[in-house]
């Protein structure tokens, strides 16, 4: 059975001056989390994580995440979907490329309904965060651009996250978050640790009991 408030409550890791050691630190912080969760909640963040994983992002597992008992992976997956789809588009029109190349919506060349895909139908359906992320992608550095598209996606964890504190969902949100974070520990580190520190911000104000050390 998942502990719930000992996880949202016990986060250490969620300091300013916390160093990760020896490269393990997505691998740690996650670790410590699943010890803490049930056979049953582990294989939900387990699908999460799968997620983050670029090689899997293909049509079986969309068609699965799409499907998932639980809101938040077939929320934050259906938006992830319209994501890649939006930055395909993006790469199509700036190559000259075919405008539904790479697409990847279920969709046969003959009909728009969705197709089965392993006994599954899905679709990427309404996409409310298009024009945010139209704006983004526009934006001419790299680096902008990147942290335009993770803002969006920050607002759409946070949206998913609304009213749940001691929940798997709450994991989730956390884990979806520190995964933006890690990235940009390493992409750019300033910009990294002002995502770190608003996400330190986040918790301190969300979860009475989690320690916070200014730095």
């Amino acid at each position: 059975m998942s502990n719930f408030e000992y996880i949202i409550a016990s986060l250490p890791f969620l300091t300013l001056d916390y160093k990760y050691e020896d490269g393990h630190k997505w691998e740690s912080v996650i670790e410590e989390i699943k010890e803490n969760l049930g056979e049953k909640d582990s294989e939900v963040l387990d699908t999460l994580l799968d997620g983050f994983r670029e090689d899997n992002l293909n049509a079986d597992f969309y068609a699965k995440v799409l499907s998932h008992p639980v809101k938040f992976i077939r929320e934050y997956f259906r938006y992830d979907l319209n994501l890649r789809n939006a930055k395909v588009s993006y790469i199509n029109n700036a190559l000259g490329r075919a405008a539904g190349q790479d697409i990847l919506d279920g969709r046969g060349e003959e009909t728009d309904e969705g197709l089965d895909i392993d006994g599954y139908r899905f679709t990427g359906g309404e996409f409310k965060e298009e024009s945010k992320v139209e704006t983004a992608l526009a934006l001419s550095s790299l680096l902008d651009r990147e942290q335009a598209l993770d803002d969006v996606t920050w607002e759409v964890i946070d949206s998913l996250g609304t009213f749940h504190y001691f929940d798997i969902t709450a994991v989730l949100c956390y884990v979806a978050k520190l995964h933006i974070v890690d990235r940009w520990l390493e992409l750019d580190e300033q910009r990294g640790r002002e995502k770190f520190q608003k996400l330190v911000q986040e918790v301190r104000g969300t979860f009475k009991g989690v320690e916070y050390k200014e730095k």
